[in-house]
């Protein structure tokens, strides 16, 4: 093996000063353009992943929601049903025989509280209406009476007590309005 001259400096030093520095700072460049397209990548991943997580978040809300409606739903057609029994309670207290056993009436009376009660726990309380001015959400006028000792379109008599299911009308109290010739 013949030696070349290398002016001095031995071969393995000018192979182990690398690449040049136009080489670098292209490689540098290239790596900076690749950081900054996976940075971005990341970027339009993360808003990616925030709308996902933002619309599952309003689905959950919504089937919550959905599932609350469908609850006070079943328990408004409950309590409606209910009603009607309530209903019959009042009429049947309000009918009672004379000399009927007051502690019979008085059981019923408290079985009519307990219905009463838990109806209220629920949410159930009833719509006032007598004396009340008429008012076509909360009230159904089944008769018109022309009087003059009341004011025009005023609840004057219920002939079924109407109820709300929180803010809800479950149903309308049935009522009679004056009708006052006088303001017409």
């Amino acid at each position: 093996m013949t030696e070349r001259p290398t002016n001095g400096a031995p071969e393995d030093a000018r192979h182990a000063r690398g690449p040049s520095r136009a080489a670098l700072i292209e490689k540098l460049e290239d790596m900076q353009r690749v950081l900054e397209e996976t940075r971005e990548q990341s970027d339009e991943h993360l808003r990616g992943l925030q709308r996902t997580a933002a619309d599952f978040a309003n689905y959950r809300r919504r089937m919550d929601e959905e599932r609350e409606g469908l609850s006070q739903f079943s328990n408004a057609l409950l309590i409606g049903k209910l009603l009607a029994v309530l209903d019959d309670f009042d009429r049947a207290l309000e009918t009672v025989p004379p000399g009927t056993n007051e502690g019979w009436v008085d059981g019923v009376r408290l079985v009519e509280r307990k219905l009463r009660g838990l109806l209220e726990a629920e949410g159930v309380t009833e719509i006032d209406a007598l004396g009340q001015p008429f008012d076509p959400n909360l009230h159904e006028a089944v008769v018109h009476e022309d009087t003059a000792d009341h004011p025009d379109n005023q609840v004057i008599g219920e002939l079924q007590r109407g109820y709300r299911l929180r803010d809800r009308v479950l149903r309308p109290s049935l009522v009679r309005v004056a009708n006052n010739p006088k303001e017409h």
